[in-house]
């Protein structure tokens, strides 16, 4: 998807993602945030959307989050302000390909759901590699081709749809793996459909 298309999108889908799509995709958000928390420091949120995963960080872990589209950070300060959430850094509009923050910024980078909806997936990762600490953790949680069990019909004929659903629903998951200065430490599906995969890195040195 172009960047155009994803802010359209979520500019539609904002008001009530948390009741739609966030539901079902809860689960590698409290994944990832079980390791965070269980190891302390700093996250980088890349692709924060709604803040869905903000309830989960315990407050000794510092929150920063990131995202394309302005409309979804609203909802994202909105909670922010809400639960007085005192443990977020920052919430920043920014491309997720070129994010304006230093090297090696932060313990833990995640991304939630956003790898088949960005128009280059490589490039996010990269980037996020990049902004992690050698020895860090890169979390990845996404929809991935042949690894949802019954759903592959389901995705072939959903694939047409990519600008309407704002995401890819044949995204391979051969396309986050074999970076250089990652190694693969965990690779679940999540419960209860199966449908998602949680993904944990270690970033090498």
């Amino acid at each position: 998807m172009q960047a155009e298309a994803i802010r359209r999108s979520y500019r539609r889908w904002a008001p009530i993602y948390d009741l739609t799509f966030g539901r079902i995709t809860q689960g590698g958000r409290i994944l990832a945030a079980r390791h965070v928390n269980a190891l302390g420091g700093s996250v980088l949120e890349v692709g924060i959307g709604t803040g869905l995963a903000l309830e989960f960080y315990q407050p000794h872990v510092s929150v920063t989050g990131i995202d394309l589209s302005d409309d979804m950070l609203r909802e994202a300060r909105a909670k922010v302000a809400k639960r007085g959430l005192r443990n977020v850094a920052g919430l920043h509009q920014m491309d997720a390909t070129q994010v304006a923050l230093p090297d090696a910024s932060f313990d833990h980078v995640a991304a939630m759901h956003i790898m088949s909806v960005v128009p280059d997936p490589e490039a996010v990762l990269a980037e996020m590699v990049r902004l992690c600490r050698p020895g860090g953790s890169v979390l990845i949680a996404n929809h991935f081709a042949d690894h949802a069990g019954g759903w592959s019909l389901a995705e072939r004929l959903a694939a047409p749809l990519a600008n309407l659903l704002g995401w890819h629903s044949d995204f391979a998951i051969g396309r986050v793996l074999g970076h250089p200065k990652l190694q693969l430490v965990e690779q679940l599906q999540i419960r209860p459909l199966d449908l998602m995969t949680y993904l944990r890195f270690r970033r090498l040195e």
